[in-house]
């Protein structure tokens, strides 16, 4: 088989036995993780890579995780162990060793044969619901330093030898995470989904060979890359420098401005973009790590032309992009805190990107997709006295932004930000009543806040949630409520986030972009997340369309006429 493996049929055959790899991998997670970040958002990834490094399949996963990170973790596993062992199991969520950030904890497992050569890698990565930050929440955007953000830190740490548990480890994390039950399941979770992906890359070895599976490897690699050069060779040639802000933060009163500069060169094959021309790390939680500097560049690239290419290392061959050191969206440095290095700025950095290639050509690139973590998305935490006195912490995803206007489509509505790429899941109302001790009081479209275009951004929701008793602590790190989500090519931007308390009194009152903030019994948070960006001329968008909107409720009558141009009747 392998002097035949790049037949077009027998690559095909093997390409689908790694995504089924991936596939399995994933369901592990899905099914056996015991937060509701797991096992609700399914806010995980999974991915298999070659020995060297270099991604080669990856699943349905949140794309902030496994398009520019994947392989800094597998070469900094090799670093640290340059021979690994059958048997081994690596902890890794150190942002300073190629991680996205702390809360991610990733179990990197050496697939490695029985003449003890490492073969591949196998990574299984999972949002915590809590990772020992000094405050109960995985983004702490106010933190100054790592030492502030308190997250407890793994730069490939060996957590199994020989398929048993390094129990010191494990004690670790029982002492400073908040619900360590509900840590050590969510372990075990994606501890069992490596090890799922491990024996299965073993089993397909012994059905076709270890050569076959390498020579394998080599030719997707290159066949993806080609696949990602014919397409930008397609493409208009042409630069484009784009700008936007991050609104005012703890730590920086003034925002975060950034740029993106996009090059598209087509007679070489190639996109840069170049990120170097940036403030430096700033004294908050936002700089990104350099696996979400890459990858939020690699997704607004991707989200801007995706053909069918596949994500791996091969097709991110012709994409190259600058970064430099002490720079908020460059290569951060220890101890500069990275705590919300997968959304914020990197939202911004992948919607200028894309919007940049918008500007290069019509019928390509986004507007830019509704960002900020509001209180719909937020950290809950306290304790739940409904069965006694039991403490909770937890993500919801109660509420997402809108996604964008693109060149022949309207935005996604659960897109939820750039970084997930729609993959998460949007919370079922009776399920997170179930787990934590709070009511979700509405959730509804808000009309009104698409970004007009002749394709719409999708609007913001409105969510309305509180306690059910006592009091509950929620942290959140909002963007988008200073500066909205621009459109592309004359599309028009989203309606501004919003963050607020409706008191006891039912009096509404604005609350800090950035939590935490202490519910009260009788009180309730009230979110309105992030319109999507439009893309085009709204006056050139179908009447047809525009008063389907109004039918559904997207959008009043009233905007219909002022903004679009088109009288619906009533």
């Amino acid at each position: 088989m392998s002097s035949g493996v790049r037949d077009g049929a027998r690559m095909a055959v093997l390409s689908h036995r790694f995504q089924a790899i991936v596939r399995r991998m994933s369901n592990t997670l899905a099914r056996s993780g015991r937060s509701g970040v797991l096992n609700t958002a399914r806010d995980f990834s999974c991915c298999v890579l070659t020995a060297a490094g270099d991604v080669l399949m990856t699943g349905d996963s949140p794309p902030i995780h496994v398009m520019g990170g994947p392989d800094l973790q597998a070469r900094s596993m090799l670093d640290f162990y340059p021979v690994p062992r059958a048997g081994d199991a690596f902890l890794h969520n150190s942002p300073y060793h190629g991680n996205t950030h702390a809360a991610d904890h990733s179990i990197l497992v050496p697939v490695v044969d029985a003449a003890g050569v490492h073969r591949f890698t196998v990574l299984a990565k999972a949002h915590q619901a809590d990772c020992g930050n000094s405050v109960p929440t995985t983004y702490m955007a106010s933190a100054r330093d790592v030492y502030e953000e308190g997250a407890l830190i793994f730069p490939v740490v060996r957590v199994q030898e020989d398929y048993e548990d390094c129990e010191d480890i494990l004690r670790m994390c029982e002492m400073r995470i908040r619900v360590p039950d509900q840590w050590r399941g969510d372990y075990l979770a994606v501890l069992g989904s490596a090890r799922i992906g491990e024996l299965a890359v073993l089993q397909l070895a012994d059905e076709v060979g270890w050569e076959t599976l390498d020579a394998f490897a080599n030719n997707w690699l290159d066949y993806s890359e080609a696949r990602m050069e014919a397409v930008i060779r397609e493409l208009p040639a042409g630069e484009a420098i784009t700008t936007t802000c991050h609104d005012p933060f703890p730590g920086v009163p003034d925002g975060v401005p950034l740029q993106a500069k996009v090059t598209v060169r087509p007679e070489d094959g190639m996109i840069d973009v170049d990120l170097r021309d940036n403030p430096d790390c700033v004294p908050s939680g936002l700089n990104l790590s350099e696996a979400s500097s890459r990858t939020a560049a690699l997704i607004g690239v991707f989200n801007s032309i995706d053909a069918g290419v596949p994500h791996n290392q091969g097709s991110f061959r012709r994409i190259q992009v600058h970064l430099r050191e002490n720079c908020c969206v460059g290569i951060v440095r220890h101890p500069h805190s990275t705590s919300v290095a997968t959304t914020n700025l990197a939202n911004r950095v992948g919607n200028i990107v894309q919007r940049a290639m918008a500007e290069i050509g019509d019928g390509i690139g986004l507007a830019e997709v509704g960002s900020g973590m509001s209180p719909s998305e937020a950290v809950v935490s306290g304790v739940d006295r409904r069965h006694g006195a039991v403490p909770y912490v937890n993500q919801i995803f109660t509420g997402p932004n809108g996604g964008a206007g693109a060149p022949s489509a309207d935005g996604w509505l659960t897109m939820s930000d750039l970084g997930s790429g729609g993959t998460l899941l949007l919370d079922s109302v009776e399920i997170d009543e179930l787990k934590q001790p709070i009511v979700i009081h509405r959730r509804a479209l808000a009309i009104d806040t698409e970004g007009a275009g002749r394709h719409r951004g999708a609007p913001g929701l409105e969510v309305e949630y509180g306690p059910v008793a006592g009091e509950m602590e929620a942290v959140y790190a909002n963007d988008g409520s200073i500066n909205p989500m621009m459109g592309a090519r004359g599309g028009l931007a989203g309606a501004p986030s919003a963050q607020l308390m409706r008191n006891q009194d039912g009096e509404l009152v604005e609350l800090d972009i950035c939590g935490p903030v202490l519910v009260q019994a009788g009180e309730r948070l009230v979110a309105r997340t992030s319109g999507g960006g439009g893309y085009g001329d709204p006056r050139d968008r179908d009447p047809e369309a525009v008063a389907q909107d109004v039918r559904e409720g997207w959008i009043s009558r009233e905007r219909a006429l002022e903004v679009y141009g088109v009288v619906v009747a009533e």
